[in-house]
């Protein structure tokens, strides 16, 4: 039976090009009306060490990866190594004749192991163009792309657009030309082989206009249609390809981006931006999100509306630059000096990237406040293709919550205008700078109602600090709940938060299809939190088992602070690789008889596994 579901795994050294070649055969996919789900897998060194690129398809929406690994293209011996065994039966393997293959697996596993000369002919190839041998072996990515076309039956003027695009306009005519020869010859050379492999990727009847999009580049592009204006940062790993985006897209929305000499600099700019009234933004990660803090304190004060990325990866210092983790979050919760208002979300999925972080900016003008975005090294460089119409700018309205208006500011007499006024909400209404009767001093000092800085008058201090945490309480009823996936009454309820929603969400169809009822909470919105209407939520969840990337149970330990309520049991892990849902399933199944009748939770568990599924978008229990 011929299937249209199936994921692609291309391994090699830094620097032989996984990521520009799988990228490009993924922008090929989508174009002719596939989805896709494409991960990456790579060391934080410019050359050496082994890297590797996911690449899930299929004529169905997908939204995470597949341990199931049917086609390997190995660009180096590494490669061939590591990545046999995950091939399944009847799957197939295209790497150079230079690279041996265990005969004894591919007989116990009828894998076909395709060889071609592609070294050879890249360096024939290369030559007339000009290319030395260096960079004429680097074609071998563009050979073994044209070879997997042919053996899934996926036409080749698709891929030769995206060569054409890759290296005409970076590489010139010449290198393009050859590319383009050399993915043709293998491409000719591999149909041979095309009926012998059931797993195709002839494209759709009727193609949808979609994109693929990364997590970063969705809150950049949130962040744009949001009328962000500026943004300015430090380069750090995962956070760093924010700005990069922003950058790319600077002249065409009129934006000014701007790398700083340090993180405190980075913050500091954009503090100054959006006290002129511009949505301004910085995006770092943890380490320098610790550079941060001393600032943050200064946005806390003087009610500056301020949206901070956090794009989360393993610590502490500098860690592991290049993987994943959520360890950030009590941090984030409570970092800087005192304690003032703050907002904390955490997108999961590349649309709520792109939704959350547009929303992120409302809510930093409506509560004149700083908004902390958290995501993580997975979600940052994690693609998937979205219809065009799931990022449309028309979808938001902005909110620039209590602006006075230049007729308005024109009734107030000079001097008189109160930018810390009480307010029985905690917001003053705030005024654009540039107004004559708008001038007020801003100071990271505890001020008055003008701003200006007093004798450490005690009832002044009480009446700014109670104004300013009064905010909390209206922000807790515009923040949303956890959302519910599954069915009522389960067994088991799965929570977590972040970039692991539909790793949950693929353990949670798991459990189901094996016969343990479950369902899941998953939270975006995590701080302020509703104490009242969260212990509604929670009470529904009859055995909880926090699913955290950390070792500490980060959620767990607010959950428990602000609602009382304990998990049942915890599934941690803390290796920098990314939750899966098949493991997170196993997980649940050894301990689900113990687990239902225990208090608390007894241990930890550390997972390894790969997603093998799908899973639909969430809903609320009973939709």
């Amino acid at each position: 039976m011929v299937s249209t579901s199936l994921t692609i795994k291309i391994g090699g050294e830094a620097g032989q090009g996984m990521d520009t070649s799988g990228a490009g055969f993924a922008r090929a996919l989508v174009r002719a009306g596939f989805h896709a789900f494409a991960n990456q897998d790579f060391m934080s060194r410019i050359r050496g060490g082994y890297n590797a690129y996911q690449l899930r398809v299929s004529d169905q929406p997908v939204y995470a990866p597949d341990n199931k690994v049917h086609i390997v293209l190995a660009f180096n011996q590494a490669a061939a190594n590591a990545h046999l065994h995950e091939i399944v039966p009847c799957g197939a393997i295209i790497h150079d004749t230079n690279v041996k293959v265990d005969a004894a697996t591919l007989a116990e596993r009828q894998i076909r192991s395709l060889a071609f000369p592609f070294e050879a002919k890249a360096l024939e190839i290369g030559r007339p163009a000009g290319m030395d041998p260096k960079h004429a072996k680097q074609m071998l990515n563009t050979a073994e792309l044209g070879a997997l076309s042919a053996i899934t039956g996926f036409p080749f003027e698709h891929i030769a657009q995206v060569i054409t695009e890759n290296f005409g306009k970076k590489k010139g005519t010449a290198i393009a030309e050859a590319n383009l020869t050399i993915a043709k010859w293998a491409y000719d050379e591999a149909l041979q082989y095309a009926n012998q492999f059931e797993w195709k990727l002839v494209p759709p009847a009727n193609c949808v206009n979609r994109m693929i999009i990364n997590g970063n580049q969705a809150i950049g592009l949130g962040a744009i249609a949001a009328g962000c204006k500026f943004i300015s940062a430090y380069p750090m790993t995962p956070g760093t390809t924010i700005i990069e985006f922003m950058t790319a897209q600077a002249k065409r929305f009129n934006l000014v981006t701007k790398q700083t000499e340090d993180e405190l600099a980075a913050i500091l700019f954009a503090i100054g931006a959006a006290q002129t009234g511009v949505r301004a933004m910085t995006a770092t990660s943890g380490g320098g999100f610790s550079l941060m803090v001393e600032a943050l304190g200064m946005a806390g004060m003087t009610e500056t509306p301020l949206v901070v990325v956090d794009s989360q990866r393993p610590g502490p210092s500098t860690g592991m630059p290049t993987r994943t983790g959520q360890g950030d979050l009590l941090f984030i919760m409570h970092a800087s000096q005192d304690e003032f208002p703050r907002i904390v979300i955490a997108p999961g999925g590349v649309e709520s990237c792109y939704a959350d972080t547009a929303r992120a900016f409302n809510l930093a003008e409506k509560y004149q406040c700083p908004v902390l975005i958290l995501t993580e090294g997975f979600q940052a460089f994690a693609s998937r293709s979205v219809g065009v119409e799931e990022m449309s700018f028309e979808q938001f309205e902005i909110d620039r919550g209590k602006t006075l208006t230049d007729a308005e500011l024109d009734q107030l007499k000079p001097g008189a205008y109160k930018r810390y006024a009480v307010a029985d909400d905690g917001i003053s209404p705030r005024a654009i700078p540039g107004h004559p009767n708008a001038v007020y001093t801003s100071t990271s000092d505890e001020h008055t109602e003008y701003g200006r800085i007093e004798d450490e008058d005690a009832a002044n201090r009480i009446a700014q600090h109670e104004k300013r945490m009064r905010k909390i309480e209206t922000m807790k009823q515009e923040m949303r709940m956890p959302e519910w996936y599954g069915p009522q009454n389960a067994s088991v309820t799965l929570m977590g938060w972040g970039a692991t929603r539909y790793a949950i969400c693929e353990a949670v169809d798991l459990l189901n299809a094996q016969g343990i009822t479950a369902n899941a909470l998953h939270f975006i919105d995590i701080y302020p939190l509703d104490e009242a209407r969260l212990s509604k939520e929670l009470a529904q969840a009859k055995n909880l088992i926090d699913v955290e990337a950390n070792y500490t149970a980060q959620l767990a330990q607010v959950v428990r602070t602000y609602t009382g309520r304990l998990v049942d049991d915890k599934i941690l892990r803390y290796d920098g690789r990314p939750f899966t849902g098949a493991e997170i399933a196993e997980t649940v199944t050894k301990r689900h008889e113990t687990a239902r009748n225990a208090p608390r939770a007894k241990d930890n568990a550390q997972v390894t596994a790969s997603i093998p599924q799908s899973s639909p978008e969430f809903q609320r229990v009973g939709d």
